[in-house]
């Protein structure tokens, strides 16, 4: 059982007068900053308060009846015998703890971590027309108070895949020096109702936190269906509510803006594209461009090529994107190349061209026929 410990305070009196007992004044509040071992000499990190409530209440009980001051420090006697915590505000001043006093430990302030991507507007072949439009995106998270209402907040990719609209959002975020929290809808869909509308909430907290930053959302149309089609998954509606509802809030966010990518910007929801003030297509690169992109990614390879002719592959291969160029060509060919032990030839290049083709004509699943 706990005794408390009054504090007497002794006064200038008459010889042989008693000393009068004051009684003690517990603490509404008090703010401890964690302070290490400082009779040893050694500074260590704070254990770790996971939980508040729990070392207020264990603070409570250890330092019941002592008195507290701004700078003074409490030392803990159980779990980290000799850890000292300093008392940063005490109210009032002079008073002492008791079980009504509330006790919070100062936090540390986290440094923002931001995403840095190896990515540049000049790694994107091609796209000019995005690279012009996001720059209005690259001024608003650089001074978000400059723009108030006007703001960008909600810019649409769309396009065939592999056209470079993830790489323009990775190049965007290291230009404006920003990070960017970047997200697939399918990971977001839980296997509950409502989790997958509490992981947008959540996305969009963490957002404010790190603010100015950049939330892409890439394949959309994963959870922005159209509503004819929302019976296909049953949470679809309310993650798509959820989804509305902080787009249209995200006004109040200051240095927040959304980028949403899709490739098929035909069945979205018209409820969510109407949200976006920018709709930004992404375009298969023309014969120039995609030799440009043969040629930036050729010359990485780990082999030689022997009497390739990258302008006929260009002209070759009108329809492929970016992505189907270093995937299903180059790294195809390469790696038929090392099967037979040789450089890469021109024969290797046209066979993954060849074979590429043969893919693109299979008929493609129909999800909403």
């Amino acid at each position: 059982m706990h005794i408390v410990r009054s504090i007497q305070k002794t006064q200038a009196k008459p010889q042989g007068a008693k000393p009068e007992r004051r009684k003690a004044i517990g603490a509404r509040f008090i703010l401890l900053r964690p302070a290490g071992y400082p009779l040893k000499s050694i500074f260590q990190e704070c254990p770790s308060v996971s939980d508040a409530r729990l070392f207020e209440l264990y603070a409570r009980e250890q330092w019941y009846g002592e008195e507290v001051n701004p700078g003074c420090y409490l030392f803990d006697r159980r779990l980290y015998p000799d850890y000292a915590f300093q008392v940063v505000k005490a109210y009032p001043r002079n008073s002492v703890v008791g079980f009504q006093t509330t006790i919070k430990v100062e936090q540390k302030a986290e440094a923002k971590k931001k995403v840095s991507y190896d990515v540049s507007f000049e790694d994107v072949v091609g796209q000019e027309m995005a690279k012009r439009k996001v720059k209005i995106v690259e001024r608003y998270l650089q001074d978000p108070e400059r723009f108030g209402r006007w703001a960008p907040h909600n810019i649409l990719f769309y396009g065939v895949s592999g056209t470079g609209k993830t790489m323009i959002a990775k190049a965007l975020s290291t230009r404006a020096g920003v990070p960017m929290l970047a997200v697939k809808s399918t990971s977001l869909i839980g296997e509950f109702v409502g989790e997958g509308a509490r992981q947008i909430h959540s996305l969009y907290e963490k957002a404010e936190e790190m603010a100015p930053c950049i939330i892409f959302i890439d394949e959309l149309d994963a959870i922005a269906l159209d509503r004819r089609y929302q019976d296909l998954r049953g949470d679809v509606s309310e993650m798509v509510n959820s989804l509305l509802t902080e787009m249209d809030g995200i006004s109040s966010r200051l240095g927040i803006c959304t980028i949403a990518a899709t490739n098929q910007i035909e069945v979205l929801d018209a409820s969510v594209r109407s949200r976006f003030e920018e709709e930004i297509e992404f375009k298969l690169p023309d014969e120039d461009e995609r030799l440009q992109i043969l040629q930036k990614n050729a010359c990485t390879l780990p082999l030689e090529m022997e009497g390739v002719d990258l302008k006929g592959i260009a002209r070759q291969t009108e329809g492929f994107s970016g992505r189907d160029l270093v995937e299903k060509v180059l790294k195809a060919a390469l790696h038929h190349a090392l099967m037979d032990e040789c450089n890469i030839t021109q024969q290797h290049l046209e066979e993954t061209i060849s074979r590429a083709r043969r893919e693109f004509r299979q008929p493609p699943f129909e999800m909403f026929s």
